[in-house]
Parts: C-alpha cells; sequence; structure tokens
C-alpha cells in the first residue's frame, strides 16, 4: 500500500543542502543567501519560532498578542517589503536587567522588537546549518541536538578517564565585549553576500535604549537576541579551531557557549593549557577573569570544578570505597538560583490573595524543570534539602495568608497533608537512589 504524500518541507530542505554544501566545500564562501532569508516559507517559519518563544516586547512594545491582532500575514508582507526595497532597519534593543545565581549581581539583556526577532530568526535559520558544518565536536551550546547534559557528561568521562587536571576558564563579560569588526570578519569567511553582512552589522549596532535613552552598541552581542547565541558561537569557534590546530594534546576542551573547562592529565599541561588560552582569548579581544580562571586538582576529593549547574569531585564510590568514581550533585551556586525562584512564587506579600492551591500549581512546573536537569544517582541529599525549603516557604506562606503565630512547619500538619493533596511534586520522591535504575 502507498504510503500519503506529504507535504515537503521546503525550508528543511533548503537547510539540508546548505549544510552538505558547507560540510563538502570547507572553504566555500556562500553569495546568494539574502533572497533566501526573504523567502516567504523561511520568514513563516521564523514567526513560528519567535510565537513559540514567546518573550516580552521590544521598545515599540508591540507583544506577540498585538502582532497577531494585527495579522501575521500582514506583518510578514511588511517585513518581506522592507527587505525585497532594502528599506529595513531594526530598532534598538530594550535593554533589562535579570538576577544572576549568585543573588548578588545582575545580567544585562537587550530584548529586540518583535519583527526583529522575525528577521533574526530567519537569518539563523539560513545560516545555522553553514556555520554548523565547521563547528566542532567540544562545542555543545545552543546547537541543534546538543545540550547541557551531553556537555556535563563528557566532563565526567574525562574525569572517569584519568584527567584530575583541570582548568576551569572565565571569560569575563563575554557577550558584552564581542569585538564586532573581529566577528564580522569571522562570519564573512563562510558568507560573501553583502546584504547578509549588512544585516548583521545593523543588528550589531543597532543600539540599546535604557531608562527611555538611546546609547550606541560599539562591542557585544545582545543576550536575548535570537542570532545572538549563533554569533557567539562563529566569535568561539575561532578558539575552538586554534585548539584543535595547536593546543589539542594538552588534554580536552569541554565548551557550552562561554562556559568552558580543560581537562588535563598533568600539571603542567594544565599549566601549558591556561597559558594557551589566556593568550588565545587576547588575540580574540576578550579578557579571562584572573581570579575564576583557575586550575583544580581533582585527583584527592579535598577540590571540586563548578560546570552548568553541575559540582564534580573525584570521590570513593559508595557501593565500593576501594574504586574512586567521578561523583556530581547540584552546585551551591544553583541552590541558591532554585531557592530564589521558590522565594519568589511563595512571596506572602505579593500573592497573599492567592490560595495554596495555585501557589503549588505554580511552583511545581520550576521545581520538575529543575529535578529533572539536575536529576542523576546520588543526588538524593540535595533533593530533599529543596524539597524541605518548598515546605518551609509554604508554611510561611500559608500562616501569612491565614495570620497565624505559629513559627515551624513542624508545628502545622496541616500544611504537610494539604501539600499531598494539591500535588506538591517531590524532588526526593523521583530520583534513583546511586546503582538503581
Amino acid at each position: 500500500m502507498a504510503e500519503a504524500n506529504h507535504p515537503v518541507d521546503k525550508v528543511r530542505q533548503l537547510q539540508d543542502q546548505l549544510h552538505l554544501a558547507a560540510k563538502r566545500s570547507p572553504g566555500r564562501r556562500f553569495h546568494a543567501l539574502y533572497d533566501r532569508i526573504a523567502r516567504r516559507d523561511v520568514l513563516e517559519r521564523a514567526w513560528q519560532q519567535v510565537r513559540a518563544n514567546r518573550g516580552a516586547a521590544g521598545i515599540d512594545k508591540e507583544t506577540i498578542a498585538e502582532v497577531e491582532t494585527y495579522g501575521v500575514e500582514r506583518m510578514l508582507d511588511e517585513l518581506e517589503e522592507l527587505l525585497e526595497t532594502h528599506r529595513y532597519r531594526p530598532q534598538p534593543v530594550r535593554r533589562v536587567y535579570i538576577p544572576k545565581a549568585d543573588g548578588k549581581s545582575q545580567r544585562p539583556l537587550g530584548i529586540p522588537r518583535v519583527r526583529d526577532r522575525v528577521l533574526q530568526a530567519a537569518a539563523g535559520l539560513v545560516l545555522e546549518p553553514i556555520y554548523e558544518a565547521s563547528f566542532k565536536e567540544h562545542s555543545y551550546g545552543y546547537r541543534p541536538g546538543r545540550s547541557p547534559r551531553q556537555a556535563v557528561e563528557a566532563v565526567r568521562e574525562a574525569v572517569k578517564q584519568g584527567k584530575h587536571w583541570v582548568v576551569e576558564v572565565d571569560i569575563r563579560s563575554f557577550f558584552e565585549n564581542v569585538d564586532h569588526d573581529l566577528l564580522l570578519g569571522l562570519v564573512g569567511r563562510r558568507v560573501s553576500d553583502r546584504r547578509v553582512l549588512k544585516l548583521v552589522r545593523q543588528w550589531l549596532k543597532a543600539g540599546v535604549m535604557e531608562a527611555g535613552e538611546v546609547r550606541p552598541t560599539v562591542t557585544g552581542v545582545p543576550q536575548g537576541g535570537v542570532i545572538s547565541p549563533l554569533l557567539a558561537n562563529v566569535y568561539l569557534h575561532a578558539l575552538d579551531a586554534l585548539w584543535e590546530a595547536e593546543a589539542q594534546s594538552l588534554g580536552q576542551m569541554v565548551r557550552f557557549a562561554d562556559d568552558l573547562v580543560v581537562l588535563c592529565g598533568s600539571q603542567a599541561q594544565a599549566k601549558a593549557a591556561r597559558s594557551w588560552i589566556i593568550a588565545t582569548l587576547g588575540g580574540l579581544k576578550l579578557e579571562h577573569h584572573p581570579d575564576k580562571t583557575r586550575i583544580v586538582h581533582l585527583a584527592d576529593g579535598t577540590e571540586g570544578i563548578d560546570f552548568l549547574g553541575f559540582h564534580f569531585r573525584w570521590l570513593a564510590s559508595e557501593q565500593n570505597p576501594i574504586y574512586h568514581v567521578a561523583r556530581s550533585w547540584p552546585s551551591a551556586r544553583a541552590m541558591r538560583a532554585i531557592r530564589a525562584k521558590i522565594k519568589e512564587v511563595t512571596a506572602p506579600r505579593a500573592k497573599r490573595r492567592l490560595s495554596l492551591e495555585d501557589i503549588v500549581k505554580e511552583l511545581n512546573p520550576i521545581v520538575r524543570g529543575w529535578g529533572n536537569y539536575f536529576r542523576v544517582p546520588g543526588a538524593t541529599r540535595w533533593m530533599a534539602k529543596i524539597d524541605h525549603y518548598v515546605t518551609w516557604r509554604l508554611a510561611l506562606y500559608w500562616r501569612k495568608k491565614h495570620q497565624r503565630r505559629r513559627r515551624t512547619r513542624r508545628e502545622m500538619p496541616e500544611v504537610h497533608q494539604l501539600g499531598r493533596i494539591v500535588g506538591l511534586h517531590r524532588l526526593s520522591a523521583a530520583i534513583p537512589a546511586r546503582g538503581r535504575p
């Protein structure tokens, strides 16, 4: 029986063709990409991506919902015409700040308007397959088919293989310090279409609006821009390629965007790797943080490293102390970050009108998502700590809401019982013990 005909995904077909061509010819520069970015099916797919990611409005205050009310087809018609007539100009990004995981500092985000995000997504659909053909195996950040957990597993496997001298690398304010001219030169190594290079330059130079004032952008790529992760990978691919050509024998590099470690078999290799990375970052007009770029020795179990939210140590096995294993659990920073989110959701003064059931409904996806990421054998103790904190915060919320004076969760069995009734997600109940499936 013949299979039913399915419509051809022409965008996917285009991406496959570009990727194959780039793979076959590593030195090829692509010159006819602008018209493909302006294709209607590419713009429609880009809109679908932007809509799925939601996100806040830019400086024009136009939201996703307002675009849908205005008319998506109408909006895409306008973008298509602007591209065809070369009259497209991006607006400055809107600067906002979000707290970092340390709870002390803030991370700047630059939010483009929705229409600019659609065009950036369209450019990403066309450009990403080309650069993906060249990116290295040890690069895991913001790439299709790759994830933070894969990078974490690569570190764990390297430690397991005996690479116990680790270089932790901290690139100081990477996204804010990317050099525009150098980045455009690196983009131009694979793209010769001047119209596309102009688009990238416009996004880099669009400016930032903060407190009602527009400031020019001299360096950096805005965190919050759809195209920014790809541009960041293009920039740091120069580091990856040089490492593979010059220093690969020193150890194993694992990189997720600007988070980077090198795992080495000896102290001499680690020192050489650290010196090489510092010098090469300087050539890319980037700086390392001198206090946070360090060499850690894992062999005796007294020191550990933090990477992508996990803390790694080389410790005796719980099953057989004769053997040592690469152990990992949520880092102190990751624990502070989840506690801060839980505290925000359960803040009594802000949400006292909500029922405990409503709070739990809001809390469960946050706790479950955190637990899914950090669910590794042996992490039960850290999961139990978060369970304890959630219960304590709910008890505090319950006491404030009902104006009770009791201060400890043990004095309020109603909260424990209600937590079970409303389906509070328990992390420690969802993680296997070490050695079990």
